[in-house]
């Protein structure tokens, strides 16, 4: 087969933190397909075609740029952030494993880009400096005992969380409760990052406790950062202060 698919993450937002590799790809692909508001970031350009769709529809869409790339094009499937990370690069394999045996032939590459808990993380300094886990809290693809199941986890070995897709009109109460689950396991004092739309216009960030946090509202540009036992403030005076996790755990 003659055709690719290279899955591109796009990053945060910033268009300096697009990594060249992945903009090398963007400048190579004939058809560009993603998430609505990721296809229109990338600028528009004599000999691409941009096929933009609404969310959940991550294996069809991956379905789409398999087809594609089967008759001879070359695809460049988008996300915002790393697709590697609660993105569309998982939704291509999936489709690639299920679909038709000849896909699995097919030239299909992933460019890696700056994720959210990352570019949050490094607004502040080093909140990730320790152990640290990602979360999903988007009960879409696995049940919602399976996700409280997993924070219970992690909130006993002490991890820093990273917590993505918090909140959205149609689950407006799961962040509260992962939370409320927190406060369980941790000191009210513990730091949480609210980081919304980091690198783009509208960034806005704010470092609460968590007995602060529970009042806090996001939506599903937050990425929201619970802090571990260790995780610490360094004052600034009227500055934001620094925060980080010691890489060092006593024994």
């Amino acid at each position: 087969m003659t055709g690719s698919v290279t899955v591109v993450g796009l990053g945060p937002g910033d268009p300096r933190l697009l990594t060249q590799a992945a903009s090398e790809a963007l400048a190579q692909a004939q058809d560009l397909i993603g998430y609505i508001p990721y296809v229109a970031r990338v600028p528009d350009r004599p000999g691409l075609t941009k096929h933009a769709t609404d969310n959940r529809v991550e294996v069809d869409r991956a379905g789409h740029a398999l087809r594609l790339a089967a008759s001879g094009r070359r695809v460049a499937v988008v996300s915002g952030g790393d697709p590697g990370v609660f993105a569309m690069a998982a939704a291509i394999f999936e489709a690639v494993e299920t679909g038709d045996p000849a896909w699995r032939h097919l030239a299909i590459t992933v460019e890696p880009g700056i994720t959210a808990m990352l570019a949050a993380a490094a607004r502040l300094g080093a909140p990730l400096g320790g152990d640290f886990c990602a979360m999903s809290l988007s009960d879409n693809l696995k049940p919602w005992e399976v996700i409280t199941a997993r924070l219970e986890a992690v909130l006993r070995a002490d991890f820093v969380i990273s917590l993505y897709n918090p909140i959205s009109s149609a689950r407006p109460w799961q962040l509260g409760a992962a939370l409320g689950l927190a406060a369980d396991h941790r000191a009210p004092e513990t730091p949480v990052i609210f980081a919304r739309a980091v690198s783009r216009p509208d960034e806005a960030i704010r470092i609460l406790t968590l007995a602060q946090a529970r009042e806090m509202k996001a939506d599903m540009a937050t990425m929201v950062i619970i802090g571990a036992s260790a995780t610490r403030l360094i004052p600034r005076g009227d500055a934001t202060p620094f925060v980080y996790t010691p890489r060092s755990v006593p024994a």
